[in-house]
C-alpha cells in the first residue's frame, strides 16, 4: 500500500457537499481524494426534499434524470398531508406532482416557477449512491469511505495530512445525520501522508477540520417547541401493510397534529420503507427509548394495527439555527454541515451544502489551473456565509411556523367543538404547508449581491420573498430560465465553464471577451439566441454566466471587457493576510 498520496484537493467528508465537489472538481480534471470514516454512503434517509436548483445542477452535470428515478416510484404522488393521525382524519393537504409528471409539468409552469427542473422527493441515502458513482466515473478521483483524517497542517504553499483506515466497529451506531455517535473510533496502523493544495472539510456537525481552525458556532441553538424544537426520535423502518390499511390518499409525508404526540411520516421507496420521527416529551431520556417504544410510538401516531421491521433509530436535536463564524483559513476551507446547521424544516440543509459544493467547486479549479489568483477563494465565504445565515433563517421561521402551533385536546373530538378545532387548524395547515412547501423564493432566488467578483450595474434586484420568486438578469443571481422553441432548456444551451449570451436579431461584438479569456486560459463560450424575447427577459444584449450559472455581469458592449474579466476572477481582491 502507498503510504504517501500527492493530489490537489483532499475532502474530508463524503456526504453530499463533499460528493457533489468531488463530481465538481472531477469534471474539471482536477485531482482530487475523498476520504470519510462512514464504510459507504449514507444508510439512514436523512434529508429527503432535493430542490429545484439543486436538480437544477444536477441536471448540468448530466444526471437529474437519474436522480428523479429514483425515489418514490415515478406515478407516487408527492403530497403533504396533516392529519390528527397518520390514518386519521385530515387537516390539510398541498398536492404536487409524481416524478412521472414533473418533466412535462415544468414546461407549462412560468413565473415564480420557470425552472429547468421541479423539486424531487427522494431520500438522501439514493442521492449520495448516484453522487458517489458519479465520482467514481472521473479519472481524477480517488474515492474511500472507510478512511479518516487524523490530523493536517497548512504549511503555507501546501497542506500536510495523515489519514488512515478505520476498523468497522462501532458502525451499527450511526446518527440521522450520518455521523458516528461515537466520534471515538479505532483506526489502523496503515496510516497515509497525503500533500495538497487545499483542504475542505465537508466533515460534518462535528468537524475536526473547523474544530482545528477555531471557528465557533454562531446563532441559536437548543430552541424549544411543541414540534420541530428539541429532542426527536427517528425510526427508520418497514411498514408493508401502511397504506393497504391506511384509508387517506396516499401521500409522501404525513404530519401528525395532534395534543398528545406530534410526529410525522416520509415514504423512503415509495412502497414499504419509511422515516418516522417523532417529539420526545419533555422529561423522557430519549436516548434511554427502545424497540419496543418506538413500536408504541408509531401505533399511537398512526392508528393502525400493523407489524414494522425497524432497520434502525436514533435522537437528534431540532432547533438549530447555527453558521460558522468563519469558512476559509489559509488553504482549508470548509463547507456543509461543517459551516451551518439547520432544523429541516423546507429541506434547506442539504441542498445549502449542495450549492456550497457547486460554488467552490469552479474557484479551486480555477485557482489551481492558473486561471485566477488565489485571492478568489476569499469569495467563497463572502457569497456562501451570508447564504447560510439567510438560509437557516428561514428554515427557523418555517420551523416556528409548524413548531409553535398548538394542538387543541378537542382536534380529534367527534363532537361540534371538534369540528370547530378542525376548522381552525385546517385553514392554519393549509396556509403553512404552502408557506413550508411551496418555497421557489428560498431555492431559487438566493442571490449574491455585493459579492467583490460580482460586477454590478446599478439596477435593483428583486425583493427576496420565500414563497414567491421574481426571475432577474440583474448581476449576482440564478439567470433567468425559458424553454426553447426546439424544446431545450435554456441552460441546456450554457457552456460547462463560461458562457457569454449574445442576445437578439442585432449583431453584437464580442472579440474582447473572447481574447480575455483566451489570455487567461478561461474556457469561454459564446451563446446566440436571436429571440427578441430572451434579450427582453435579460435586458441587455451581453450576459457573461459564471460556470455555477450565475449572472456575472450583463451589458451592452464588450468595451470594458478586460475591467469585467479582472473582476470576476478576483484580480480586484486584496491579498490574503
Amino acid at each position: 500500500m502507498t503510504n504517501h498520496i500527492t493530489t490537489d484537493v483532499l475532502i474530508a467528508g463524503g456526504g453530499p457537499c463533499g460528493l457533489m465537489l468531488a463530481n465538481e472538481l472531477g469534471r474539471r480534471g482536477i485531482r482530487c481524494l475523498l476520504i470519510d470514516p462512514k464504510p459507504g454512503t449514507a444508510f439512514n434517509p436523512q434529508a429527503n426534499a432535493t430542490q429545484a436548483r439543486t436538480m437544477e445542477h444536477f441536471r448540468r452535470l448530466g444526471f437529474a434524470h437519474k436522480i428523479r428515478a429514483q425515489g418514490l416510484p415515478a406515478d407516487h404522488p408527492s403530497d403533504i398531508a396533516y392529519l390528527t393521525r397518520f390514518s386519521g382524519r385530515e387537516l390539510a393537504r398541498l398536492r404536487l406532482p409524481t416524478a412521472a409528471a414533473a418533466t412535462q409539468v415544468i414546461k407549462t409552469m412560468g413565473g415564480s416557477w420557470s425552472a429547468a427542473e421541479l423539486p424531487h422527493r427522494v431520500s438522501q441515502k439514493y442521492v449520495e449512491l448516484t453522487l458517489r458513482e458519479e465520482a467514481e466515473k472521473q479519472a481524477s478521483v480517488d474515492v474511500r469511505y472507510g478512511w479518516q483524517l487524523q490530523a493536517f497542517e497548512d504549511c503555507g504553499d501546501h497542506i500536510e495530512a495523515t489519514a488512515a483506515p478505520v476498523n468497522s466497529k462501532g458502525f451499527d451506531k450511526l446518527s440521522p445525520s450520518g455521523d458516528l455517535t461515537d466520534p471515538s473510533t479505532i483506526l489502523s496502523n496503515d496510516s497515509i501522508t497525503v500533500r495538497a493544495h487545499y483542504l475542505i472539510g465537508a466533515d460534518g456537525a462535528r468537524s475536526m477540520v473547523r474544530n482545528q481552525l477555531g471557528f465557533k458556532w454562531e446563532g441559536d441553538t437548543g430552541i424549544k417547541r411543541n414540534f420541530m424544537g428539541g429532542k426527536m426520535f427517528a425510526v427508520y423502518m418497514k411498514a408493508p401493510d401502511f397504506y393497504r390499511l391506511n384509508p387517506n390518499d396516499r401521500a409522501w409525508m404525513y404530519v401528525m397534529v395532534n395534543p398528545h404526540l406530534r410526529a410525522f411520516i416520509m415514504s423512503v421507496d415509495g412502497v414499504s420503507e419509511f422515516a418516522f420521527h417523532t417529539q420526545v416529551p419533555e422529561g423522557v431520556d430519549g436516548d434511554s427509548l427502545t424497540e419496543a417504544d418506538a413500536r408504541r410510538l408509531f401505533a399511537q401516531a398512526s392508528g393502525l394495527d400493523i407489524e414494522i421491521e425497524i432497520l434502525s433509530m436514533a435522537t437528534w436535536t431540532a432547533g438549530h439555527v447555527l453558521v460558522a463564524s468563519g469558512f476559509q483559513k489559509g488553504r482549508v476551507i470548509l463547507g456543509g454541515d461543517a459551516v451551518h446547521l439547520f432544523t429541516p424544516t423546507g429541506g434547506l440543509g442539504y441542498n445549502t451544502a449542495v450549492e456550497d459544493a457547486v460554488n467552490l467547486g469552479w474557484k479551486l479549479a480555477a485557482v489551481i489551473k492558473g486561471q485566477a489568483p488565489a485571492t478568489l477563494l476569499d469569495s467563497y465565504e463572502q457569497e456562501r456565509k451570508p447564504l447560510a445565515e439567510r438560509n437557516t433563517g428561514h428554515a427557523r421561521r418555517l420551523a416556528d411556523s409548524i413548531g409553535l402551533f398548538d394542538a387543541v385536546s378537542e382536534l380529534d373530538d367527534n363532537s361540534p367543538a371538534g369540528e370547530q378545532a378542525r376548522l381552525v387548524a385546517s385553514e392554519y395547515l393549509n396556509a403553512h404547508v404552502r408557506r413550508e412547501f411551496n418555497i421557489p423564493g428560498i431555492t431559487l432566488g438566493g442571490r449574491y449581491d455585493g459579492s467583490p467578483i460580482i460586477v454590478a450595474d446599478g439596477s435593483t434586484p428583486p425583493v427576496d420573498a420565500p414563497n414567491s420568486y421574481t426571475p432577474s438578469a440583474c448581476p449576482g443571481g440564478r439567470p433567468p430560465h425559458a424553454w426553447l422553441a426546439d424544446g431545450r432548456s435554456l441552460y441546456d444551451s450554457f457552456h460547462s465553464e463560461w458562457t457569454l449570451l449574445v442576445l437578439g436579431p442585432t449583431p453584437h461584438t464580442t472579440a474582447a471577451f473572447e481574447s480575455q479569456a483566451t489570455q487567461r486560459g478561461i474556457s469561454l463560450c459564446l451563446v446566440h439566441h436571436a429571440d427578441p424575447e430572451l434579450l427582453a427577459l435579460y435586458e441587455a444584449p451581453l450576459v457573461l454566466i459564471r460556470p455555477d450559472h450565475i449572472v456575472a455581469w450583463r451589458g451592452h458592449s464588450d468595451a470594458a471587457a478586460q475591467g469585467v474579466m479582472d473582476q470576476v476572477v478576483g484580480l480586484g481582491l486584496p491579498a490574503r493576510q
